[in-house]
């Protein structure tokens, strides 16, 4: 999920392009076993231990199951490629994670009659603003299995020696710069803040919920938005940061300096939270700051799914399997690698009082009133490329691009 969820511009440049190819003879499979169990197929994109979890509950499943036998098929850094050229040739697994809907909902199934049949409390009980990220005009591709937003995470050592407050879930922007300032000048061989160079647009787009814009309106218009006052300010604040000396753009996340020690904070997805442990850190973690006068800050979702392809023979039971992954125990069990979805988990799991998960759920019920872009502009994968390179160019020390003029030549695509 870690990997997958990561890398967020790489899949629908492949996927596109190889779902509009012709359709394959689907191999002459009757979908059955040879003792005559409905056979699925189960597609992950993790890898290494994460993968022999997973199998011990298909495992479950399949004792538990007479009628049904799963067959998990761990892709890995090839699942984009595999599930992309399946669905061309009508081979794809009966079940897959997912979380690009743009480009690869005309291979999936629409779920909403069978989420109709589970009663109106089935898709109550999932948080609310998940299902729109598992969803497409209207359409339901995916039921939700984990998520994460993102977050301020801070160094406490760092802050305790530079002798300021630490964050708190009302910060400013204000409040962050300031902060980042005092501890780059009594901090010696620290930077206050760290942000990625080339930040991934589909990410980076939060900044500009949180500052009153988008990168385009929701008939996918980049000019007026993307190039907008409010937008410009944003990667102003950013470059500024860095440019007077109390912020460094890294190559990465910036995750790799706050667990050097070399920076005080930086945001990030919940991902970090074991590695933050495994580095025995003394670290914290608040909501992402909001300007001035703007309201809550948003955050991005990086969300995945289980979705039923739409050329299994078996969806029936490949919906039993989806019910059986996204429950209450495979919900509770899955916490620490996927952050749980489910109302009652959290509830039961007291998930809110948890200081190090509270501020991804309650980024998560402010964030639920934005549309990323991707789900807006049909040409999202060269959208993306582009704005890749042009917040490089912004944010690279060596060039230091002018933020004014890169956006509205951005906005003229």
């Amino acid at each position: 999920m870690k990997k997958r969820l990561a890398s967020i511009l790489i899949l629908a440049m492949a996927g596109t392009m190889i779902l509009g190819g012709c359709g394959g003879n689907g191999g002459g499979d009757d979908g059955k076993t040879s003792d005559g169990k409905a056979k699925i197929r189960f597609a992950t994109w993790d890898e290494a231990e994460d993968v022999d979890t997973q199998q011990e509950m298909v495992d479950r499943f399949n004792e538990a199951h007479d009628d049904i036998e799963v067959t998990l098929e761990a892709y890995g850094g090839e699942f984009d490629t595999k599930i992309a050229a399946g669905m061309g040739s009508k081979d794809a697994p009966d079940v897959m994670y997912m979380w690009n809907y743009p480009a690869y909902a005309n291979g999936l199934e629409e779920l909403d009659s069978y989420i109709d049949k589970e009663g109106a409390d089935y898709k109550a009980n999932f948080y609310d603003t998940l299902w729109n990220y598992n969803s497409l005009n209207g359409k339901t591709y995916g039921i939700p299995v984990g998520f994460t937003t993102h977050a301020l995470f801070y160094n406490k050592a760092i802050f305790k020696e530079a002798q300021i407050e630490e964050p708190t879930d009302d910060w400013t922007w204000d409040d962050l710069i300031k902060a980042a300032k005092t501890i780059t000048e009594k901090c010696e061989g620290k930077k206050g803040f760290s942000f990625q160079m080339k930040p991934d647009p589909y990410d980076f787009e939060m900044y500009l919920w949180s500052n009153g814009t988008a990168y385009c309106d929701d008939e996918g218009n980049l000019e007026g938005n993307l190039n907008s006052k409010e937008a410009k300010e944003v990667f102003q604040m950013f470059q500024d940061m860095e440019e007077e000396g109390y912020a460094v753009a890294t190559e990465k996340s910036g995750g790799d300096e706050f667990r050097a020690g070399s920076t005080g904070m930086y945001i990030y997805g919940s991902w970090a939270i074991d590695s933050l442990n495994e580095a025995e850190m003394d670290w914290g973690v608040v909501k992402i700051p909001s300007f001035a006068g703007k309201g809550p800050s948003a955050s991005i979702l990086s969300s995945s799914g289980l979705s039923i392809s739409k050329d299994s023979k078996n969806k029936e039971a490949a919906w039993e399997f989806i019910k059986y992954w996204t429950s209450e125990e495979l919900n509770t069990e899955r916490i620490g690698s996927e952050q749980p979805v489910l109302y009652s988990v959290v509830e039961a799991e007291k998930m809110m009082e948890k200081p190090e998960y509270a501020p991804f759920y309650e980024m998560l019920e402010q964030s639920g009133d934005y549309t990323p872009a991707s789900f807006k502009v049909e040409r999202w994968s060269e959208l993306a490329e582009n704005l890749s390179l042009t917040f490089e160019e912004v944010f690279n020390p060596s060039s230091m691009a002018d933020v004014s003029d890169s956006l509205d030549t951005a906005a003229d695509q």
